[in-house]
């Protein structure tokens, strides 16, 4: 197995985890917070999307797919907002009139990542691509981070699923 075959694996899993949080869910469910200070389904999803399309599109040196889709969704918030640092009134602006719209753009961002996937090789895996951190970071942490912020976002959101009344 390569590592791109092993990287795919991975995003493959997130795909599989965010359509099990949100398949078959209504607006309602999709905005329901446990609390007035928690996250809901959709920003959590929407969220773990954007960061995927914002570090993929840059590590391709490609545009987001996120400008395609952001009048679909219609959010009070600047076309480059990712969900990063959110507080609770911000969670509360990201409502989506279905699951299928989550899933839609998700699996647009999916399908670019995995292009994007096929493309690499091991060589290309210690590039530095930020060298805004000490150590820089390279290609292979920034995946490696994508993968471990959705997966993690993923699981919070199947959790907030579970506890849905």
């Amino acid at each position: 197995m390569t590592s791109a075959q092993l990287l795919t694996d991975a995003f493959e899993r997130i795909r599989e985890e965010v359509h099990h949080a949100v398949d078959g869910l209504t607006p309602e469910q999709l905005a329901y917070r446990i609390d007035g200070r928690s996250n809901s389904i959709a920003w959590l999803v929407w969220h773990l999307t954007r960061v995927q399309d914002d570090h993929m599109a840059d590590l391709a040196g490609a545009e987001q797919v996120w400008p395609a889709w952001a009048g679909r969704f219609a959010l009070p918030l600047d076309e480059a907002d990712t969900g990063y640092g959110h507080g609770p009134e911000q969670v509360g602006l990201v409502r989506v009139d279905s699951a299928e719209l989550l899933t839609g753009y998700h699996d647009a961002v999916h399908e670019t990542s995995l292009r994007f996937l096929s493309t690499i090789t091991d060589d290309d895996l210690p590039r530095i691509v930020d060298r805004a951190w000490d150590p820089p970071v390279t290609m292979a942490v920034r995946l490696i981070s994508v993968i471990s912020d959705d997966l993690q976002h993923a699981g919070q959101a199947a959790f907030v699923r579970g506890l849905l009344p």
